[in-house]
């Protein structure tokens, strides 16, 4: 499923530590003249071109993968489509840079600065003086108030998904002018550029009914570059205008129609002329790549056309052998499908002439979650085993290098290459080095080569056939994986970020908490070797490890259907990888409906692979991810969003911390000390940066594989035809698009 290159803010995230002298964090950088925070590993691919080469009006068809329930960002069940509505429609105070920063949005916001600290925060809005709605009301403080009061939580009768940093507002206010919005905080609130962003009518926010439902299927009132026209569930698309009272730049395009097309019928409908704009998978990319290449005769057989091929020799070679007349027949007629197959796929390898592959990095990131509720990773040293023996460069290869991508693992859990709070933490866990995870997990317990007791009562019928695991027999497959790492999206579940099935969260219980996530007294530091006298057998770098007669077999659950391939890949890798330290990996595919809400937010695996999107305010946004479980008044465990359910007090303080603290340079040191601990607890480890691959019509610009920043959606148009060249765009003439 895809990240869809949209804020992350607008869906997600309301979207550890060990004892001193037992690990060493290593000096945060930052405290020399380099940057830790590096450029973007990749920037956007987005066919840049001067509005002027642009021609006024044409319809641009650009896939999603649903049309949303809702168009109200803050509601539970808002998805990546509410979110690139809201953009195109909405003000936001703040949006995202190349860099993955908040910058002020010169159209909306004149200025905002902090002008007190004391006795209380105050931060004084100056809005752009054309600043209107699309029904003439100039954009003010009413505005911002009712947002404040919808979102504040104060009011139960608002349906709101999330409220952070709205919370901690104790008034809104007009200010000198017309112009100035006065904000004060009840607490300092370091995040502040998040709020308001997007900045919904008061229309929408001054009452619960209009909030709850009056915005779900409609925008009555708007003030971007273009309005919403129509949500039709029943062409699934949702129509959006140019906005005839827009001050800035006008719209080139007329029309922006965001049509549900599924992945695996993007292809086919970006071929048949009824996208212009679709992100793909890797195998629809090849496709796409191939088509774009001369066509000299020497190009290799693909696809049908190898497969007519064979059927040509397997006919020959049963003419020469006498087939029987009834044997021919199914041949005749099995040539037949696939000489159509091989013409229906050459009609569409003619069409994807016209389109090329932009691509990027998706402004979120793939990790391993290791679940620390029960069972063998509730201890930490066997989850820094784990990750111990993880090669996260060869993962990150196995992804990224064969589509041209830069294959460098992810070193932040709050934060990516590029963005002000990086900087790699992850030697506060230690290279990847199976004789100190062999270690480990000799320090915990686990014997290489230790006896395997057979389980014969009941428990064994019911598949609870080794410690950690909960096997279903029915869907387990062998852990080797698959070597083939460039076909198929990742497949990776974004959360909160894909097609609307997934807001769910279950119960959010865990069956116990996990603890603290530190060491016990006692316990062994990093590297430290089994007690003297542990019994090993020879080959013991590789024998299984056992403990109380049982294996140490942990369940790896991965979501099933279109688009798991490369998730396949990835987690046949890691299978490979613990089977060198003496753990077995059991790979159970489930399906995709269920993945989520049935297993990673309820708990129900050992392993698992998910994403997370990169966001501009990681004090606010992370927190519930990583903040430590605590018990609910009815005895339940509380989990927020933290579904590997390890967390720690001090990661908890550090966040808070930063949240409070209005210094730059400050917060982003409490942001990297924070990471360093989540980094030491194990409790998740990242592993590469999501490739972000789109098709897009050869001359469309400004639009494609847009990486951190926000779209620019006043400027995406078809180029005109002197901008072309000589050659134009095969295939534009089937697009309602151009001058």
């Amino acid at each position: 499923m895809s990240h869809d290159g949209i804020g992350p803010r607008a869906v997600l995230r309301s979207v550890a530590f060990l004892t001193a002298g037992i690990l060493t964090v290593p000096a945060l950088a930052g405290c020399g003249s380099e940057d830790p925070a590096g450029e973007p590993l990749a920037g956007a691919d987005v066919a840049a071109a001067d509005r002027s080469d642009i021609a006024d009006g044409g319809t641009l068809r650009w896939a999603v993968d649903t049309v949303p329930d809702t168009l109200n960002t803050f509601q539970a069940d808002a998805d990546t489509t509410t979110a690139r509505i809201a953009e195109a429609v909405l003000p936001s105070m703040y949006r995202t840079d190349g860099r993955g920063r908040a910058v002020r949005n010169a159209d909306y916001l004149a200025s905002a600065d902090v002008v007190d600290t004391e006795p209380k925060q105050v931060v004084v809005y100056r809005l752009a003086q054309q600043a209107v709605w699309s029904d003439g009301r100039e954009i003010g403080a009413a505005d911002f108030a009712a947002q404040w009061r919808a979102l504040s939580g104060k009011d139960t009768a608002y349906w709101t998904a999330r409220n952070a940093g709205y919370d901690r507002i104790e008034k809104v206010e007009r200010g000198r002018n017309d112009l100035e919005v006065k904000v004060t905080f009840s607490r300092p609130y370091a995040d502040w550029k998040s709020l308001f962003s997007p900045l919904y009518p008061k229309e929408v926010m001054g009452a619960p009914d209009s909030f709850n439902d009056g915005a779900r299927k409609k925008l009555k009132v708007t003030a971007g570059p273009f309005t919403v026209d129509k949500v039709d569930t029943k062409e699934d698309e949702v129509v959006l205008t140019r906005n005839p009272r827009w001050w800035g730049r006008a719209a080139r395009l007329q029309k922006i129609v965001l049509r549900a097309v599924p992945h695996d019928k993007r292809v086919s409908a970006l071929s048949d002329g009824t996208l212009d704009l679709a992100e793909i998978d890797p195998e629809a990319a090849r496709r796409i790549t191939v088509a774009a290449l001369p066509q000299d005769g020497n190009t290799p057989l693909m696809g049908p056309e190898a497969d007519r091929s064979a059927a040509d020799a397997l006919h020959s070679w049963a003419v020469a052998n006498g087939s029987d007349e009834d044997a021919a027949d199914e041949e005749i007629s099995a040539r037949e499908k696939l000489r159509k197959k091989a013409e229906k796929y050459a009609r569409q390898q003619k069409a994807l002439g016209g389109f090329e592959v932009r691509k990027s990095l998706e402004p979120a990131y793939t990790q391993l979650a290791l679940n620390g509720a029960e069972g063998p990773l509730s201890d930490e040293r066997v989850r820094r085993a784990v990750a111990r023996a993880l090669d996260r460069e060869d993962l990150a290869g196995a992804v990224l290098k064969p589509l041209g991508l830069p294959a460098e693992p992810v070193g932040s859990h709050l934060a990516l290459s590029g963005q002000a709070a990086y900087s790699d933490s992850s030697g506060a866990l230690g290279k990847p080095d199976a004789k100190e995870a062999r270690a480990l997990l000799s320090d915990a317990g686990w014997v290489p080569g230790g006896p395997v007791k057979e389980e014969k009562d009941s428990k064994k019928d019911e598949g609870e056939e080794a410690a950690g695991s909960e096997a279903d027999t029915e869907d387990t497959k062998d852990s080797g994986g698959s070597e083939d790492s460039g076909d198929g999206d990742d497949g990776t579940y974004v959360v909160g970020e894909d097609d609307g099935r997934n807001h769910g969260t279950g119960d959010g219980k865990a069956p116990h908490d996990s603890g603290t996530g530190q060491l016990k007294q006692g316990g062994a530091p990093a590297g430290a070797y089994a007690p003297k006298g542990t019994a090993a057998p020879a080959r013991a770098d590789t024998a299984p490890v056992a403990k109380d007669g049982k294996a140490l077999v942990l369940r790896f659950v991965l979501p099933s259907g279109p688009g798991s391939k490369t998730l396949e890949t990835v987690a046949g890798r890691i299978a490979e990888m613990l089977e060198k330290i003496g753990i077995r990996a059991d790979i159970s595919k489930v399906d995709n409906d269920s993945y989520f809400k049935d297993h990673i937010a309820s708990g129900d695996f050992d392993l698992a692979l998910y994403s997370w999107p990169a966001t501009a305010f990681p004090a606010t946004d992370a927190r519930p991810v990583y903040s430590k479980p605590v018990p609910a008044a009815d005895g339940s465990l509380n989990v927020e969003q933290n579904w590997t359910r390890v967390g720690t007090d001090q990661v908890d303080q550090l966040f808070d911390q930063a949240i409070a603290t209005l210094d730059d340079s400050e917060r982003r040191d409490l942001i990297r000390k924070a990471d360093s601990r989540i980094w030491a607890a194990a409790g998740s480890i990242p592993l590469y940066q999501r490739p972000q691959l789109v098709a897009a019509r050869k001359n469309l610009a400004n639009a494609g594989a847009f990486g951190f920043a926000t779209p620019v959606y006043e400027d995406m148009g078809f180029l005109k035809k002197s901008a072309q060249g000589p050659e134009g765009s095969p295939g534009a003439e089937n697009s309602d698009s151009g001058s």
